[in-house]
């Protein structure tokens, strides 16, 4: 994919905290599949929200390094079984005052995760496809703290993906097919 680096790495708000999430790819059996969790309802933050694997840096972290490592550690995915493949444009969230940097990578096929933290309640591997079905992506404009701003919003069969990670996907979506208007799942 053309298109995958960082723009800046330097967060556009004072008290960013900084944190990466992977984008893990794999080749399914009908084409390209992203990995993707539930949050627990336990948490403080964002519950029950889809998200990709990912948390905040630890001292001394790459985004790179972070992301592998909290997707170990929430699903199990061995950083030995993934290529990386580059980053998509960072983001904020004024909600938990993140500056997140998505890491996109690739795995030979979906392997078979499972939550092991209690962070997260469900692992899935959503084929691309099902991402660009007609119907399933709308968009929203909400009058925020920080102006009127463009919300994302996949309607899966049984999740809903909204927020940041809708973000990420669109964009990781647009790079793979197009704009929305133009886009069809290959």
């Amino acid at each position: 994919m053309a298109g995958l680096d960082v723009s800046h790495d330097e967060p556009d708000f004072d008290g960013a905290k900084h944190s990466a999430v992977l984008a893990v790819l794999a080749d399914g059996p009908h084409g390209a599949e992203v990995l993707l969790t539930r949050r627990s309802m336990d948490m403080t933050n964002h519950r029950g929200e889809v998200s990709f694997p990912g948390g905040r840096l630890d001292p001394g972290e790459t985004y790179e390094q972070a992301a592998l490592r909290e997707a170990h550690e929430e699903v199990g995915l061995d950083p030995a079984d993934v290529t990386l493949v580059g980053r998509l444009h960072p983001l904020s969230t004024w909600v938990s005052k993140s500056w997140i940097v998505p890491v996109v990578a690739h795995v030979p096929q979906p392997l078979p995760l499972q939550g092991r933290t209690s962070e997260v309640d469900r692992v899935l591997w959503v084929p691309l496809h099902d991402l660009t079905r007609p119907g399933t992506f709308r968009e929203e404009h909400w009058h925020t703290a920080v102006g009127e701003r463009a919300i994302y919003f996949f309607e899966l069969d049984d999740e809903t993906v909204w927020g940041a990670t809708a973000r990420m996907l669109h964009q990781l979506l647009t790079l793979a097919y197009g704009p929305p208007a133009t886009r069809t799942a290959r």
